[in-house]
């Protein structure tokens, strides 16, 4: 079909394929252009209202090349001491995953619509996956800082509380969406509640259960590496030690460190999910 044909043809054919046709009708554009024109007012308030001392930001990039000449090169004489501590930041998050892991797995199912009692569970495990993830785990950690002291016993608890609610939502909605008819048949059978769960939802959830649990050991690798800025243990309390010392050759070492342990983590998640699911 040609252009011609579409200028030309019966009437029926050129209103099918109008000449001037557009995206969107012109009441649509004069949504997006306001919506873009709000947004743009949002923003440029937002700027205005903080506080900001514009001076130093047009001279943090001299300030950032300046403090990285400092930092060259790394400073290796406590690299033992890194390494060590370094080791009980994976135990933090190692370790804060399991219990987080196992905590979850009631909480998840108390979550889950077709397979909580009743409303009133339903609700308790929603408000305990809501707490767990409203709360930060920097905040986690500066409250069992508090109760516990400094040390890994604050970190584990911050970073097994924090876990709890992004492991039980992923694992509830995995629950809710398992295929009903394994269910079903079970029950038609005569099966126990307990033979129910352990062959027709176990086998259903596990691959993302496995899924899940590596993620958040992945993610709390992470996390861990900073509570000790707030004295939960691991690898940040050296490197809030260093920066406060000006220490900057020994904190470049420690940010080396943390990159290298970032990327192993990334390596041995990968593997995991390669061998299990």
């Amino acid at each position: 079909m040609t252009e011609q044909d579409l200028t030309t043809g019966p009437a029926p054919l050129r209103e099918a394929f109008p000449d001037d046709w557009h995206r969107y009708t012109p009441r649509q554009q004069m949504a997006r252009y306001l919506g873009l024109l709000f947004a743009a007012l949002v923003i440029g308030w937002s700027i205005t209202s903080i506080d900001v001392i514009w001076e130093w930001v047009w001279d943090a990039p001299v300030q950032m090349a300046d403090l990285f000449g400092r930092m060259v090169p790394p400073d290796t004489t406590n690299l033992g001491t890194i390494l060590l501590v370094l080791w009980e930041t994976v135990n933090i998050a190692t370790i804060a995953t399991l219990f987080a892991v196992l905590i979850s797995l009631p909480v998840a199912w108390l979550a889950a619509q077709n397979t909580t009692p009743n409303r009133a569970t339903l609700w308790l495990g929603r408000i305990i996956l809501v707490s767990s993830r409203s709360i930060n785990t920097i905040i986690w950690a500066l409250l069992f800082v508090a109760i516990f002291g400094p040390g890994i016993v604050a970190g584990i608890a911050a970073i097994m509380l924090r876990s709890v609610g992004f492991v039980g939502k992923l694992l509830g909605e995995a629950i809710e969406e398992i295929d009903p008819r394994p269910v079903e048949a079970l029950q038609a059978t005569g099966a126990s509640r307990t033979k129910v769960i352990l062959y027709a939802i176990v086998p259903q959830v596990m691959p993302t259960f496995w899924a899940v649990a590596i993620l958040r050991w992945d993610i709390n690798l992470r996390e861990s590496t900073v509570l000790g800025l707030v004295g939960a243990g691991g690898i940040g309390l050296i490197l809030q030690s260093a920066i406060d010392t000006f220490k900057w050759q020994e904190a470049a070492t420690v940010l080396l460190c943390i990159l290298g342990l970032v990327l192993l983590g990334e390596i041995v998640s990968a593997w995991l999910r390669r061998r299990i699911l």
